[in-house]
């Protein structure tokens, strides 16, 4: 496949394991932005694990795409042949060690961040702390196995010597990107985590302004991640874990990742969240509170209002997950819950409508829930789906998920007058049972469950889908709160005024 080129762009749009690969809400986003201002010129910087885990594009890129590039960060683990011995800078690897090491106290975010900064100048070309170095030196080996007989009661030194190469690594990588990526006038991110420290370094090397606008929270969704089914709940349905009950291993990924966090929003120029609880999160992870602000997503009104007068009279008893099948999305609370479903309502359908590639493992284990619980006329995997096509068809949007932001598809089902069941999670109480007082006087717009109860799910699909006065309530407040608080004429509008404050803050006009 040939990728568009160019010398120059107006706006870089550094993306991690998302837009163009890979489908889901955030990509969505990204293609409305981009879509949006056919005048600026994009230019796509991918980062992505390995080749191999992609295959085409999920999205066909925007005319005014005008260069794309790709970055693996694993592709290159393993030396070829056999490096020269080498030293390494003992200064560096002090500061090195100094930032790897867990602290007997906790360091503020300001010393973090100096140690960061130093250590990111070094890695540049000249610099005293060269990849080869790290890779090859002695005092990197030093470093490792002192690291390891010092903190680590995992059993491996081997597992523990691949973790850090793995972890570090890209880094440098990434300051050859920095270094070689095309002249823009700003940068943008949709996260923080490796394509954060991309937009950090281009904004140290050059001064780029540099815009962070994180739907999720990366370093909350990276735990979830590592601790899938080992997360307890507290009462405020934030997942966490005693530290002192992870392994070392996973300690080091927690804190390497809050460590790319606060470099993000050290050079970020707003930083911009979807709702309040997240933009209070950013600030407590270390944003400066005067650079955040809110802006939830926004839906196209015309694309979906029209699926309002294609449905049924009475709501169809259809419960549709629309999502990725993966751990986050919890697809098997999903299935259990229709089993009591369809205990009492025998000709309820659960649909399944999105990619099962990305984990095909736990894919086939759904697939065989299904099975065990005798639900194989009842749920059904569909596949990517065009949201469209399914709207009219459906009676509930239902969200499982163990973590969520602002889920576009909720806004999508309440354009088209579908209402959602969902769990407690990301901004999806203030969407269902609204924010303030004028909002809240709009009505409940579905139903709001706690994580990983598929009886409360049940029960909440159930109140709605068998009685239609509560439905329709449902659905007209799902019509009256999107139209009133959640465009994307507005979303398109606050953006637009990002930009033009980045771009006069560059200098440099659009062309």
């Amino acid at each position: 496949m040939t990728h568009p080129k160019a010398q120059e762009a107006d706006v870089a749009l550094l993306l991690e394991g998302t837009f163009p690969y890979v489908s889901g809400g955030v990509s969505s986003w990204i293609n409305q932005i981009i879509r949006a201002y056919p005048e600026y010129r994009f230019a796509i910087v991918f980062l992505g694990s390995r080749r191999e885990d992609y295959g085409q594009f999920r999205y066909t890129l925007p005319p005014n795409v005008v260069h794309f590039e790709e970055h693996f960060l694993y592709g290159e683990l393993h030396a070829h042949g056999q490096p020269a011995r080498r030293a390494g800078n003992r200064e560096a690897f002090e500061m090195v060690q100094a930032l790897m090491r867990p602290p007997v106290t906790e360091p503020t975010t300001q010393q973090t961040l100096t140690l960061l900064q130093q250590i990111t100048r070094e890695m540049q070309p000249g610099g005293k702390l060269q990849l080869e170095d790290f890779l090859y030196s002695e005092r990197a080996w030093e470093l490792i196995c002192d690291s390891y007989r010092r903190h680590c009661t995992d059993p491996s030194f081997v597992d523990f010597f691949w973790t850090v190469r793995i972890m570090y690594q890209p880094l440098w990588m990434l300051a050859r990107v920095a270094q070689k990526m095309i002249p823009v006038r700003v940068t943008h991110c949709a996260s923080t985590g490796y394509a954060g420290f991309l937009g950090g370094l281009v904004h140290q090397l050059r001064g780029t302004p540099l815009i962070l606008s994180e739907h999720g929270i990366y370093t909350k969704e990276r735990k979830i991640d590592l601790f899938k089914s080992e997360w307890i709940r507290d009462n405020r349905n934030v997942f966490q874990r005693d530290p002192t009950e992870l392994s070392h291993f996973r300690q080091m990924w927690i804190q390497f990742f809050e460590w790319l966090g606060q470099y993000c929003y050290a050079a970020a120029d707003p930083i911009i969240a979807l709702y309040e609880a997240n933009r209070l999160r950013q600030i407590a992870d270390g944003a400066e509170p005067k650079r955040t602000f809110n802006i939830p997503n926004g839906i196209q009104l015309a694309r979906f209002a029209p699926l309002r007068e294609q449905r049924p009279t009475d709501p169809p008893p259809v419960l549709c997950l629309i999502g990725r099948v993966v751990p986050i999305k919890d697809i098997k609370t999903f299935i259990r819950a229709m089993r009591r479903v369809v205990n009492q309502l025998p000709e309820s359908e659960g649909w399944i409508a999105g990619p099962a590639d990305e984990d095909p493992a736990y894919a086939q284990e759904c697939e065989n829930l299904v099975n065990s619980l005798g639900l194989q006329k009842h749920v059904r995997f569909l596949g990517f789906q065009k949201v469209e096509d399914l709207m009219p068809r459906i009676g509930l949007v239902v969200l499982s998920s163990i973590s969520e932001a602002l889920p576009l598809v909720v806004l999508e089902g309440y354009a088209a007058g579908v209402p959602v069941v969902t769990t407690d999670v990301g901004s999806c109480r203030q969407l269902v049972d609204g924010l303030n007082d004028d909002d809240r006087a709009l009505g409940s717009s579905g139903r709001v469950v706690p994580i990983a109860d598929p009886q409360r799910l049940a029960d909440a699909s159930l109140e709605l889908l068998k009685d239609t006065a509560t439905w329709n309530a449902a659905s007209a407040a799902a019509v009256a709160r999107v139209e009133r608080y959640y465009t994307d004429t507005m979303m398109f509008d606050r953006y637009r005024r990002v930009y033009e404050g980045a771009f006069a803050r560059s200098g440099q006009e659009v062309r």
